[in-house]
């Protein structure tokens, strides 16, 4: 009974569903995070008559026919990259990106990585860094005897020295834009690499035609909506119940089907 199995591709589906809901659950107060969608697709159909084949009987052409379908499978599971809220922090350090954009990241092993995370400091050489200790691409070292940090919505980031009324620029934040960003590989610590799905990044100040503007003392905050993910995972259980359904279902018919005599 093709039942059986096609109810288990509906329990495995929802799993995979609630899985994608917990973690974006999981992830409701971390900084940039953007939460993902799992999506699924009709599996292969068993023709028993092809539709418009011709009626052996009368020689007519049949209006409907017979596709018996296997079940559903994961096609994929995408991440929703609209902007999150912004919240006010106070920190010189931190930073928001209003619009597109993401903030590059030196990583250790010499590739580039992208975040929507702004939640900076400087390090005890004065470079502006991740929480992690990764810097940004290109580095920027804030002087030691600095008073204070300003970072302009273009990028551009000035400090205040002792004794001087003019501050002086210390570097230029850049950010990259991508022609499909959910296609990133994301590699946690809320960073995400380039790949052939993603395109190549396009390079440059904040504020240009395309990119998004900075804000310093803001972070931008995940864009998980609660209500709608715990909506979502009542509608997923429910679904995974109605597949047990109709495998016990299936089951009972068997054992109906084996005590005929």
């Amino acid at each position: 009974m093709r039942a059986l199995s096609i109810a288990a591709t509906g329990m495995q589906a929802q799993q995979l569903n609630v899985d994608v809901i917990s973690h974006n659950i999981a992830n409701m107060n971390t900084t940039g995070y953007k939460r993902q969608r799992a999506e699924f697709q009709d599996m292969l159909y068993q023709n028993m008559e092809r539709p418009g084949s011709t009626s052996s009987a009368s020689g007519s052409i049949l209006p409907l026919g017979i596709q018996i379908g296997v079940g559903v499978r994961a096609d994929a599971v995408g991440r929703l990259t609209e902007q999150g809220n912004i919240a006010h922090t106070g920190n010189g350090y931190d930073l928001a990106i209003s619009g597109r954009g993401y903030l590059q990241i030196a990583l250790p092993s010499g590739q580039t990585a992208y975040t929507r995370a702004g939640n900076l400091a400087a390090n005890a050489d004065g470079v502006i860094v991740t929480a992690d200790g990764y810097p940004l691409e290109p580095s920027i070292t804030v002087p030691q005897e600095a008073t204070a940090i300003q970072i302009t919505r273009d990028g551009v980031v000035e400090v205040s020295l002792n004794g001087q009324t003019e501050p002086q620029q210390v570097g230029q934040i850049e950010i990259a834009t991508f022609i499909n960003a959910a296609g990133l590989e994301a590699i946690g610590d809320n960073l995400f690499l380039e790949t052939p799905a993603s395109g190549a990044p396009n390079v440059s100040t904040p504020g240009e035609p395309g990119f998004g503007t900075l804000m310093q003392g803001f972070l931008e905050l995940s864009n998980v909506n609660a209500v709608e993910e715990i909506s979502s995972l009542i509608v997923a259980q429910r679904a995974y119940e109605m597949n047990a359904r109709v495998i016990t279902a299936a089951d009972e018919m068997l054992q109906t089907t084996t005590q005929l005599r």
